[in-house]
């Protein structure tokens, strides 16, 4: 049975599932039911951060046009460009055991690609949640529901998995930012073009 978080709960994760080794991020979303005129492209994407809670270089920032880092720890999954169907839209695996020492956090976001062209915002997005599992089993360990929380948000910060004592943890944080991946990056010290 995962654990269902609300809002700002943390939950450990690698205590109290020893033996733990690797992780699917799995993000899934609906759309509400209207017509914007465009697809729906919603990209799950990872910032892996230091102490200071910023990426060290671009190649710590996970997404499709850079799906996986140089360390082999974390790999996006690929790109979901309707997020039609049941179950994760977009999927991240994290390999505990390749985590570079000096990555204190991954941040697991969402963005609406192309959101301002689009006229489109999480306003218009149900259902959006965040579930870690276990991957040699499959089991479902932790499960975040979103709610309705957001209208005019482009970009979300959903959870993080974070470093406490040398055990993982595992954070809901439901952050929304505007301004789409660009304003994320910022937050997190990637320099956009």
């Amino acid at each position: 049975m995962p654990i269902n978080l609300s809002k700002g709960q943390k939950v450990d994760l690698t205590k109290s599932n020893p033996g733990l080794k690797s992780i699917i991020a799995g993000l899934g979303w609906d759309i509400n039911a209207f017509d914007s005129g465009s697809d729906f492209d919603l990209d799950a994407s990872a910032f892996m951060c230091g102490a200071n809670g910023k990426c060290l270089t671009d190649k710590e920032f996970i997404f499709y046009g850079n799906q996986e880092h140089t360390s082999g720890a974390v790999k996006y999954m690929g790109d979901n460009l309707t997020g039609e169907g049941d179950g994760d839209d977009e999927q991240i695996h994290v390999d505990l055991t390749k985590i570079p020492d000096n990555i204190e956090k991954i941040a697991f976001t969402v963005t609406i690609y192309e959101s301002e062209e689009r006229r489109q915002n999480f306003g218009q997005v149900s259902n959006a949640f965040i579930r870690i599992l276990d991957e040699s089993s499959g089991t479902e360990l932790i499960r975040y529901d979103l709610g309705e929380d957001f209208s005019i948000e482009t970009a979300i910060i959903v959870g993080e998995l974070y470093k406490h004592n040398s055990e993982w943890k595992f954070n809901a944080i439901g952050s929304g930012f505007q301004g789409g991946l660009a304003a994320l990056c910022n937050y997190f010290g990637i320099e956009t073009a």
